[in-house]
């Protein structure tokens, strides 16, 4: 089984190269806290995967929240895959902690670069249509390999971007970004622009917005995956004052 968690797609394409090498079903994880079952019984050949975007440096809180309350059985072999802009931190070393707490070790973990999404950060930016381009090429030679890895259940195996300087990504600006940046309060939409179509509302993983045009609930369950602003098909989403553009996998091509 591979459970995942994407916010603009990108992990979802990984998990999907994942799942056609190994055969495995995916199960993405906001449908299973919806369901509110969390046990889950592998067959004796059955891989347990785990795909989650690096969201400030950090597993997102959704999927950490998620294996605090999973129960797994029958797991011989375990792997994580997440997904970044540039690097990832320790954003791995967390994931690992959560794990141990459920009596699981990972035997492999692997980073992918992919076309960066995070408009919440002044220093951060969304990358060029020839980068994002360069990127996604990139992880489409890598995934292969990965994948291959995975089918042979192959142990000890750490294939990791943690940049320069992973302790202050993860716990000095990452810390920063997950106690003050993870909330619906910045979002805000122009209704002149917003052409009602609902979309956001849809596509939100933690059912967060509600009406046309849309209304966050402040319930504390957003994840800033921010979904909601890269889908939005009139730009009429926006986050805090600064002026960005979007991003989501595939995007390009539906643009043509």
């Amino acid at each position: 089984m591979i459970v995942y968690f994407t916010g603009t797609g990108n992990t979802r394409w990984a998990a999907q190269q994942l799942a056609e090498a190994t055969g495995e079903q995916l199960y993405f994880i906001p449908d299973e806290l919806r369901k509110g079952s969390l046990h889950y019984t592998l067959k004796d050949d059955e891989r347990l995967g785990i795909c989650f975007p690096t969201h400030g440096w950090q597993p997102p809180h959704i999927v950490r929240d998620f294996l605090r309350r999973a129960v797994f059985e029958n797991v011989h072999y375990t792997y994580a895959l997440t997904t970044c802009g540039d690097n990832m931190g320790h954003a791995m070393r967390i994931l690992r902690k959560e794990l141990s707490q459920q009596g699981l070790s990972l035997d492999a973990a692997f980073a992918v670069v992919m076309p960066e999404s995070n408009v919440c950060f002044s220093f951060l930016h969304l990358d060029s249509q020839a980068s994002e381009e360069r990127k996604i090429a990139a992880a489409q030679e890598r995934m292969p390999h990965i994948c291959q890895l995975v089918v042979n259940r192959t142990r000890g195996v750490e294939e990791l971007v943690k940049g320069a300087i992973p302790y202050t990504y993860t716990y000095v600006i990452g810390g920063y970004y997950n106690k003050h940046l993870i909330t619906d309060r910045h979002f805000w939409v122009d209704e002149a622009a917003c052409i009602q179509c609902g979309k956001c509302a849809k596509l939100c993983p933690v059912d967060d917005i509600a009406g046309k045009p849309p209304v966050w609930q402040h319930n504390g369950k957003c994840t800033n995956c921010l979904a909601c602003y890269h889908y939005c098909p009139a730009h009429a989403i926006h986050w805090g004052d600064m002026q960005r553009g979007q991003y989501y996998f595939n995007r390009r091509e539906d643009q043509k």
